[in-house]
Order: structure tokens, then C-alpha cells, then sequence
């Protein structure tokens, strides 16, 4: 009987169990709560609390804000992380470092130091306000918020995948006659096209569940620039835990299908570069 590999990691069945048991107390056993205190409303009750007018309009600025920031961010996070790994200039530690900065902020920080930045008055402000551009107190202060607090997560992400791209692809394709542009469509962009999806789904992940940094520089008029979280926070200070809930499992549900659609696509993405090398 030949003799079993050892290994120095615990059973199979021992860290399956931690982690389904990690997973329930952190994850599941609170989506459940949240799903059975929903169940408690009648269909009619929960139908009127989540499509009244205030509550759509926060919606529509909660999840438009947060996928236009999660865009934004995967352009420009894409950009950022290729010049941090291909190029080497003055700087380049101290940029690097930066990414991270909007980690390690708190984000009542971020948000009074964006609001000082972007009100009437303020460094910024006082240039872009008479040319029309309303950082502060508008939905485009909702996005420049959520763009700042989303930009890791899409370069942090795609900087291991660059860094680990073979650079002798690339000069092979170019002995062979293949253009700068045409070496980036053909075999770079579909290689790193799923990293950047990944990037984009926790950019907008984070960006919908955000709050900190939203308050202090939206200004949180009802129907125009209330975000959902923040009319949940409402909901709760005034004892209106039915409400609060509904609207809460609205977030809920939203958000799992649209990050189902996300890693759908991304695994669709990594399918078609597999087939097309």
C-alpha cells in the first residue's frame, strides 16, 4: 500500500468546516436575518417602501454614481498601474504609495478634505465653480467621491498581472512586424481584459456600499444627491426598521445580481482569450 503524501496543513474536512462556520457567523447568517426581517412585511408594505419617489431617486444615484465611478476607475486605474510597472521615472514610490492612500483614510476624512477642496470657496472650487463645474453638493461630487475610494482596487489588482505579462511576447510580435497598437489589442488587452473586470466589480462593490466620505461632500438633499445607505441611516433614526430593511434588501439583491453579471462576464472574458490563443 503505497504510503500517503504528508502534509503539514490540517484536514480537508477540519478547514472545510472553519470556513463554512466563518462564513456563516460573517456572511450568511446576517443576509439571512436581514432576508427573515424583510419576510415579516406584506408584499403590498414592501412594494410601497421600496418605489416610493425618494427611495428610487436614491437608487438611481447610488447605483449610477458607483458605475460611473467604477468606469472611470478602470480606465484610468488600468493606465496608472501600466506606468507604475513598465516605466521607471522620480517619483515612482512616492505614486505608488499615494494608490493606496485612499485605504488608510478614513472616509469622513476623504470626505471633508474633498468638500474643501471642491466647495464654492474652496482650492478647487473657487476655478471650477465659475466655469460651471459643481464638485460639491451636486451628484458630480457623489462621483468624484466614489471614484477616489474605488481607484485601488483597480490598480492593485491589475498591477500583479502586468508585472507577470512575458515582455518576449511582446518584442516577438513586434520582429514580426505587429504595431504598438496592434501588439496591445491582440495580445495584451484580451490577456488583461478579465483582470480589469475583476478591478471594475470591487471598484463598484465598493462604491454602492459607500457612505463615510458621501455625507460630507454631497450634501444629502433628498432627490438629489441622497444616496440609499444614507436613507437607510434616516430610516433607522427614525425607528423605521421596516422601512430601513426593505430598502436595505433592495441594495441587497441589486447588488448580487449585477456582480453576478460582472463574473459572468469576467469568466466569458477568460473563456474567449483561452479559445483565442
Amino acid at each position: 500500500m503505497a504510503n500517503k503524501k504528508f502534509n503539514p496543513l490540517p484536514g480537508f474536512g477540519l478547514t472545510m468546516g472553519y470556513t463554512l462556520l466563518y462564513l456563516s457567523v460573517l456572511v450568511l447568517i446576517p443576509i439571512a436575518g436581514l432576508f427573515l426581517k424583510t419576510f415579516q412585511l406584506s408584499w403590498s408594505d414592501f412594494w410601497k417602501l421600496v418605489t416610493e419617489p425618494r427611495a428610487l431617486a436614491a437608487y438611481k444615484l447610488t447605483f449610477g454614481a458607483a458605475l460611473i465611478a467604477a468606469l472611470v476607475n478602470a480606465v484610468f486605474g488600468t493606465l496608472l498601474a501600466w506606468i507604475l510597472v513598465r516605466y521607471e521615472f522620480w517619483g515612482k514610490r512616492f505614486i505608488d504609495a499615494l494608490v493606496d492612500f485612499p485605504f488608510a483614510l478614513p472616509t469622513a476624512v476623504a470626505g471633508l478634505t474633498l468638500s474643501s477642496l471642491f466647495a464654492n470657496n474652496g482650492w478647487l472650487g473657487r476655478f471650477l465653480v465659475p466655469l460651471g463645474i459643481q464638485g460639491a453638493y451636486t451628484p458630480l461630487a457623489v462621483v468624484i467621491a466614489l471614484t477616489f475610494v474605488g481607484l485601488p482596487f483597480v490598480v492593485r489588482t491589475l498591477q500583479p498581472v502586468l508585472e507577470n505579462l512575458e515582455r518576449e511576447v511582446e518584442e516577438a510580435a513586434a520582429t514580426l512586424g505587429a504595431g504598438r497598437f496592434r501588439t496591445f489589442i491582440s495580445i495584451l488587452a484580451p490577456t488583461i481584459f478579465p483582470t480589469i473586470i475583476t478591478g471594475f466589480a470591487l471598484a463598484f462593490a465598493r462604491a454602492v456600499g459607500e457612505y463615510g466620505s458621501i455625507v460630507f461632500v454631497s450634501g444629502n438633499l433628498p432627490f438629489k444627491t441622497e444616496i440609499a445607505p444614507y436613507l437607510i441611516v434616516i430610516r433607522l433614526e427614525q425607528y423605521d426598521y421596516a422601512g430601513a430593511t426593505a430598502i436595505a434588501a433592495v441594495l441587497l439583491v441589486i447588488s448580487i445580481v449585477i456582480l453576478g453579471l460582472i463574473n459572468w462576464l469576467e469568466v466569458w472574458a477568460g473563456q474567449f482569450n483561452k479559445n483565442s490563443s
